[in-house]
């Protein structure tokens, strides 16, 4: 499955390329995640925790970084266990371009999954990837542009 967005974010370049390569910043955004260690260099080891339709499941699972021209690109290329429930993994291709309003960040996703997971079909998939990606990139948004800190004063 097939998934792209584009979101313009209120920071220039740098600041949301540096944000996208910190590891405190990546945890805070990604839905449900619980741990995530690890550099843009090595890569970076995730525990996260989801329910998809009638299926929880815990995945434990590595991101690394590929194809990077900073501040203007990369891919990320990531696979995730679930024990029974089976897996996930994928790859986003992230474009940043400068724009009037600051930095506009586009994305590319391609998702496959497998064992459980897949049994649910792929509208199920698509909606609950959808609703992750959607997640992911508004809380990322929020936090590069120091919203969520206004939120919790």
């Amino acid at each position: 499955m097939e998934l792209t967005g584009t979101r313009v974010i209120a920071a220039d370049i740098d600041t949301v390329w540096a944000h996208l390569n910190n590891a405190e910043t990546l945890q805070a955004c990604i839905p449900g995640c619980q741990e995530l260690s690890g550099s843009p260099d090595e890569g970076f080891a995730a525990v996260v925790k989801q329910k998809v339709g009638p299926v929880s499941a815990t995945f434990k699972g590595g991101v690394t970084l590929e194809n990077v021209n900073a501040p203007n690109s990369y891919t990320i290329v990531g696979e995730g266990k679930g024990g029974v429930a089976g897996f996930a993994k994928g790859r986003a291709d992230v474009t940043l371009s400068t724009v009037t309003e600051g930095t506009e960040l586009s994305y590319v996703v391609d998702a496959k999954v497998g064992g459980k997971l897949a049994q649910l079909g792929s509208r199920v998939i698509g909606g609950f990837a959808k609703k992750m990606a959607d997640q992911f990139f508004e809380k990322f948004q929020e936090t590069v542009e120091g919203r969520d800190n206004d939120a919790s004063a």
